[in-house]
Order: structure tokens, then sequence, then C-alpha cells
């Protein structure tokens, strides 16, 4: 009881009308507005399907459901994993699923929507964004970049913030980028992606006033060491506010990113209220 007080009870996004979500259930069920089966069905943290244990309070503990991985895993698994998802959340996604297998999957979920060059295969309930106030700018430094660039870009638009895609603006022509300097300063904050030598982010961190996430993608010739050249020099970055994810991460650097905006729309909503 105690660690289940840890995990539900006492955490401050669980409050319900004063009361904590595990008190509100227990209420219910003493009223008789509650089966003991419903209560126990609510309370579960997971779903143990056999070959994977569904996460089902990830979104109350941290904001997004549980985000499906789907290198690795059979179609048939993926469909029992989302259905799982489905069931409690408004949004389901999948990263990292090939088109072959997505195809398999919208066989039986053919509400899904899959996007080829970002690898991601959601569903979301249609809805007014209510982040509407600032964007995220998603800088890619070449073409050879886009997939990772997607997946970011993507993933920052189902979790529901809004997007500005800046591509093929690599430092081999600076001035491609320089003409969206204004652009991608009024930025929250920006997910630079960008293989080679990596050097992208540092020129965009010398030109904005928001923290810059680095996504250093493979692309490159054999000095490159599979985007390990790239990892290293925005690691070494001289540029500061600069935070670093892995290799062709570009889901980690569009939720990460998705964090950051929320954060700041919270502090804008805090000033507005202040007198």
């Amino acid at each position: 009881m105690v660690f289940m007080r840890l995990i539900i009870g006492n955490h401050p996004k669980f409050l319900k009308g004063g009361k904590t979500m595990l008190e509100d259930i227990l209420e219910q069920v003493q009223k008789g507005t509650l089966s003991i089966a419903e209560a126990k069905d609510q309370l579960a943290t997971f779903e143990n399907l056999g070959f994977a244990k569904v996460d089902h309070h990830r979104k109350k503990r941290q904001g997004f459901p549980e985000v499906v991985y789907g290198e690795g895993k059979t179609a048939q698994q993926i469909i029992s994993i989302i259905q799982a998802l489905r069931a409690r959340n408004n949004q389901v996604m999948v990263t990292r699923i090939s088109e072959e297998k997505a195809a398999i999957v919208k066989t039986a979920c053919p509400e899904f929507t899959y996007n080829d060059i970002a690898q991601i295969l959601f569903w979301k309930e249609q809805k007014t964004i209510e982040n509407n106030h600032g964007y995220i700018a998603v800088v890619a430094a070449g073409t050879s970049d886009l997939r990772v660039a997607e997946e970011a870009a993507v993933t920052a638009e189902i979790l529901g913030s809004k997007v500005h895609r800046i591509y093929d603006v690599g430092v081999a022509g600076i001035h491609r980028l320089l003409s969206h300097a204004e652009e991608i300063q009024k930025a929250t904050v920006s997910v630079v992606v960008a293989g080679m030598e990596g050097a992208l982010p540092s020129v965009v961190g010398g030109l904005v006033s928001h923290p810059v996430i680095a996504v250093p993608t493979s692309v490159g010739y054999g000095a490159n060491f599979n985007g390990l050249s790239a990892l290293l020099t925005m690691l070494n970055s001289c540029a500061s506010g600069i935070s670093v994810v892995n290799i062709d991460n570009g889901f980690g650097g569009g939720y990460n990113a998705v964090l950051i905006h929320q954060l700041a729309q919270k502090g804008e909503r805090n000033e507005d209220t202040l007198f």
C-alpha cells in the first residue's frame, strides 16, 4: 500500500477535488458506484501481455503515454501493445517501424497513420492543440538527414507542439541558414540535426537565446564513423545552451523539445496571471 501511494496517491498530478486519485477510487467503491474489478483495473500500473508489460501509468507520471519502439518487435506484438494502449489513452505512437511492418499493423488498426519518412505509426484523437503559443524549430543540415529530422518533427507534432521545419541549411552554404535566422531565433527551442562533421548546432547555438537540442546522424563518409564524429563535435561545442542526444535519435530530440516547450507555455501563463 505504501508503494501504491508512492506510485499513485501522493503524486500531485493525481489530485482530484482536493483528494488523491487513490482516495477518490476507494470512495467510489465504498459508495457502490465503482465495482472492485473496475477499481483494480484503474489501479493497475501495468498490463502483462506475456511478452511485454504495458505501462498504463506513464502518462500520469510523465504527461505522455508509453511510446512503442518498433524495431525488434513483430507486427503481431505491436498490434497487441497498441490495442492495449489505445484502450486507455487518446494517442498511441510507434517509432522505428518499417513500411512493410506498418502495413501489416494497419490491416488490424486501419485508423492509424504512417509517416514513411519518419518511420512513425500513430493514432491520436482529433482535437484543438492547446499549445498554440510559440513553436519548435527543427533544423536539418542536409536532405540526407531528413529521416532523423522528420522523426523529431513528427514526434513533437504528435505530442501537441507546433513545428517549423527548416531543412537543407548546412554550414557548407551558411547563407541558407542565415536567411532563416529570425525564424529560428523566435522559436521556443530548436532541434538541430546534422551528420558529417556535425557543426550546425554550434552555429545555431551562437545565434539564439533558447535551448538547442543537437541530434547527430550517421550520415557521412568513413571517417564519420557512423555518426561518432558528429556526436563528438556536438559534445565539444563551444556554444552554450546545447544539449546532445544519441546518434540518429530524432525521437529523443523531439520529445525533449516538447517538454521544454510545455514548460515555456506554463511560464507564460503564470506571468500573464501575476497581476
